[in-house]
């Protein structure tokens, strides 16, 4: 079950962001979700490397992307359901360390 609230923060070279998420995000954000995750069935491009079936891990460490240009965007719809997805597949984040390099799997999630 998760938490009516949850926040964890966010690390963008050298810049530090705290974001929050309610419950009632990933609740209004599931059918979007669930079309984020038919499109990452088919794999993605990870850096140098293609991933056919990417693990709720690798699928959190590609949405952290777009969270990081919501966040540098100033994009407060885009940014919420960033961070709701990847709550609602880590419920337990506390920190996110957002690799500016082009390679998703770089981006270490902390529990």
């Amino acid at each position: 079950m998760l938490a009516k609230n949850t926040q964890f923060d966010v690390f963008i070279e050298g810049n530090q962001y705290t974001v929050s998420v309610d419950h009632s995000d990933i609740e209004h954000g599931m059918n979007f979700f669930t079309h984020m995750d038919k499109d990452m069935d088919g794999g993605w491009r990870m850096g140098p490397e293609y991933v056919h079936e990417p693990t709720l891990l690798q699928r959190s460490q590609i949405v952290a992307e777009r969270l990081m240009l919501a966040l540098e965007s100033h994009n407060i719809s885009l940014k919420t359901a960033m961070a709701a997805y990847i709550v609602w597949r880590v419920p337990n984040i506390r920190e996110l360390h957002i690799d500016t390099s082009g390679d998703p799997s770089l981006t270490e999630i902390i529990t």
